[in-house]
């Protein structure tokens, strides 16, 4: 099965990616970056927008064209993503109820393995590097975010 120059079902899990975190932004305002590290600030950054052009985009992919070896990898990609995606929708409604760390870290992961799903299956290795790029970034930035609401930071001990 072969998609041709544009990949319209990697187009719609990108906007499906996105749609909760414009949602989240516009009821709850964003979250403020802290991570100080700049270096990982822009690997994270490049790497976001590398995944989000690469799954629909097939820049220096054979032939200028998505496709799949067999019926079995075009199902795996769509039932796979759509798992991915459910768990993700899941999961924000979740941290949106009631934020935590391990929510946080989760809402990291599952983009990232959505990006490196899809590079696999599609044999779109430019695309596999930036997810992984992209895991190592986003997890490291997020983990750095801070603590959510409902983790105390112990108290610091007195000299």
């Amino acid at each position: 099965m072969r998609f041709g120059p544009i990949n319209i079902f990697g187009a719609v899990i990108v906007a499906l990616l996105l749609i909760p975190n414009g949602v989240y932004a516009l009821l709850r305002g964003g979250e403020r970056n802290r991570c100080a590290n700049p270096g990982m600030n822009i690997l994270e950054q490049a790497s976001r927008y590398g995944c989000i052009i690469l799954m629909w985009l097939p820049l220096l992919m054979p032939r200028g064209e998505f496709g799949f070896g067999s019926v079995e990898e075009c199902l795996l990609y769509l039932l796979g993503n759509g798992a991915l995606l459910a768990a993700y929708w899941t999961l924000y409604i979740l941290y949106f109820l009631r934020k935590s760390g391990t929510r946080r870290l989760a809402l990291a992961a599952l983009p990232a393995c959505i990006f490196l799903l899809s590079g696999l299956l599609l044999r779109h290795w430019l695309l596999v590097g930036f997810a992984v790029l992209f895991a190592v970034g986003h997890l490291y930035v997020t983990g750095k975010t801070g603590i959510a609401p409902d983790r105390k930071i112990p108290a610091e001990k007195g000299n």
